[in-house]
């Protein structure tokens, strides 16, 4: 288990390599960062198992940088580390595996070891070592007005992107995220289908299609009276996704024909 260590405090990285040397185990300590970009760079040179996470560091704190990594390809098991004196971090249930609380001791150490192996269910497969993913996430977290503000993925209408965010429609309004459409699609492919480079939308949402005057097209979204525009790349999959639903939403015997309507695509 490969082992990663994140602090922008140079005497406590320096104590996490001691009491890392000191515990036994199959694991090796393969580096450290001063800060969440230098993390995320070591991630993306070589293969790390776990990353030992310092929560509050300049630039970037630890939570946002955990969130980051969990975007990698292979994305890294993370342990925080915040004094015992403050509150547990929020919103990183999907990315972070456990706390551990600093000052750090040897037994506080091997707990935490002993947690990722358990939680990450590190497995042997040809001399390689690979980590098995949690479950995905319930609800996404954000950053709003100095707080955590979640809302359930089951209540994402749609998903577009907004420059370097990405801004989610929900039951109750907006929220901005700083995550990629393609982590979404990605981790969520049964509940969003793209419609757009730059939009997703709840499977479940999807209305009727329309052709507007100028030759393009617009799905209706349910729930919150909105109309996107359809790419020509993506709208065959969009038309054979309302086929399918449709189909499934009608009895076997005595289908209708469905409904033509000179501005609306079948």
């Amino acid at each position: 288990m490969k082992i990663l260590v994140v602090d922008d405090e140079p005497p406590t990285r320096e104590c996490l390599r001691r009491l890392l040397a000191e515990t036994d185990g199959d694991h090796e300590f393969a580096g450290e960062a001063a800060n969440g970009w230098e993390a995320i760079d070591h991630c993306r040179a070589e293969p790390i198992d776990l990353v030992l996470m310092d929560t509050q560091m300049p630039g970037m704190t630890g939570l946002e940088a955990a969130r980051r990594l969990a975007l990698l390809e292979r994305p890294p098991t993370i342990i925080l580390m915040s004094p015992a004196n403050t509150p547990a971090p929020l919103g990183c249930e999907r990315q972070v595996a456990g706390r551990l609380l600093k000052p750090v001791g040897l037994d506080r150490l091997r707990e935490a070891l002993r947690l990722a192996r358990t939680l990450s269910g590190f497995e042997k497969d040809r001399g390689r070592t690979t980590a098995i993913g949690p479950e995905r996430r319930r609800t996404v977290d954000a950053w709003y007005r100095g707080g955590i503000q979640s809302v359930a993925v089951e209540d994402i209408i749609y998903l577009r992107a907004d420059q370097k965010y990405v801004s989610i429609r929900h039951a109750n309004g907006e929220l901005l995220v700083d995550e990629s459409l393609r982590s979404f699609e990605r981790e969520f492919p049964d509940l969003f289908l793209r419609i757009h480079r730059n939009a997703l939308v709840a499977r479940a949402r999807l209305g009727g299609l329309e052709r507007q005057p100028d030759g393009s097209t617009q799905v209706q979204v349910r729930d919150c009276g909105d109309r996107l525009l359809v790419s020509r790349r993506h709208l065959s999959e969009v038309r054979r996704w309302l086929r399918e639903t449709d189909r499934v939403a009608r009895p076997v015997r005595d289908q209708p024909e469905p409904r033509r309507l000179p501005d609306q695509i079948q």
